[in-house]
């Protein structure tokens, strides 16, 4: 290959030398600082780490209430336990609803019933699980009974009745049954206030 007029091998070898000469230079003067570079590499990483575990364990927990107490923000259990009378008791009874044949359907495992009295009437809500269907089987059966369905958010379906001074109201979503019955006593938003803390919608 010829060479290209006025470029000097001598120049360019000693050059390249040179360089290579400066990058060793460079690497053995890096050489003792690399296990302190390795170990601040390390705690980023070991801190980083820690730190999404604490926000984490900070962050609100995405659980299904295991009790009544955690079914109510505190407002609305202020609200139920000022009333005049009022008494909680909390079992493991099935929904108190007139849809008895939902009930046989289903077979729902009962996590808790909640259930309230007082002056002004009784609030029964229970929380149990049931397979992924149930919302779509309550669609296609509870209409016939006189309650009206409907989609909620997330996919939920909700179905609701009213009959005098008892208010039912019944919601399905992944694999939970929130069933809810009051008489006389209705205080405002219940149903969908307990909905938000099981579904935390």
């Amino acid at each position: 290959m010829a060479r290209t007029g006025g470029r000097s091998t001598w120049l360019a070898w000693t050059a390249g030398v040179l360089s290579a000469g400066i990058v060793a230079a460079l690497v053995w003067l890096a050489l003792p600082g690399l296990p302190a570079v390795v170990g601040l590499t390390g705690d980023s990483l070991r801190d980083g780490q820690q730190v999404q575990q604490a926000e984490a364990a900070d962050a609100p927990e995405a659980v299904t209430p295991g009790e009544c107490r955690r079914l109510y923000s505190d407002a609305l259990w202020a609200g139920l336990s000022w009333q005049p009378g009022s008494e909680l008791d909390q079992d493991r009874s099935v929904p108190k609803t007139s849809a008895t044949v939902l009930v046989d359907s289903l077979a729902p495992d009962v996590r808790f019933t909640c259930t309230w009295t007082s002056e002004a009437g009784r609030i029964s809500t229970t929380l149990a699980a049931v397979g992924s269907d149930a919302g779509a089987i309550a669609q296609a059966a509870l209409p016939d009974l006189g309650y009206g369905c409907g989609v909620v958010a997330d996919g939920r379906v909700r179905c609701t009745k009213a009959a005098d001074e008892v208010y039912e109201t019944l919601e399905f979503g992944e694999g939970l049954w929130l069933s809810t019955t009051e008489t006389a006593w209705h205080p405002e938003r219940y149903a969908s206030r307990v909905a938000e803390a099981v579904w935390r919608g």
